[in-house]
């Protein structure tokens, strides 16, 4: 089963894909929840290239690693990936005259419901959007 989920950035798409694909960025939106946080992350963005991201709790109680490969990037447009437990997911930056449309579309997992599943993902994407619309 795939989720979908989108933001529209109002910055332009430079900003967007940096903030995006840049680990001191990602430690500041990639979060679904205020008392969680990303402690550390790491991106190698090229096709074969890992990615990683520490997302643990605020008051230290769990945490979990955030980790793949990327599959296929096209600069400015694309990313897909494979996570570690196998599923994939799509990262799609779309220019429009207001702003980037940013649509992520990814496997569900087995574990949570998938309508949890898309509102942490959505949540995640939503401080994305507040973050780079802040930073510009």
């Amino acid at each position: 089963m795939k989720i979908t989920v989108e933001t529209h950035v109002k910055a332009d798409l430079g900003k967007v894909w940096d903030a995006y694909s840049n680990p001191a960025d990602i430690k500041q939106w990639n979060a679904a929840q205020d008392d969680w946080h990303t402690t550390s992350s790491t991106v190698d963005l090229r096709e074969g290239g890992a990615f990683m991201s520490r997302m643990e709790a605020k008051d230290g109680s769990a945490g979990f690693d955030f980790e793949g490969t990327y599959t296929r990037v096209v600069p400015k447009r694309l990313i897909e990936y494979r996570m570690s437990d196998g599923r994939e997911a799509k990262i799609e930056f779309a220019e429009h005259s207001d702003g980037i449309l940013v649509t992520v579309s990814f496997d569900a997992e087995t574990e949570n419901p998938p309508e949890l599943q898309r509102q942490g993902w959505q949540a995640i994407l939503d401080n994305f959007g507040r973050y780079v619309e802040a930073k510009s």
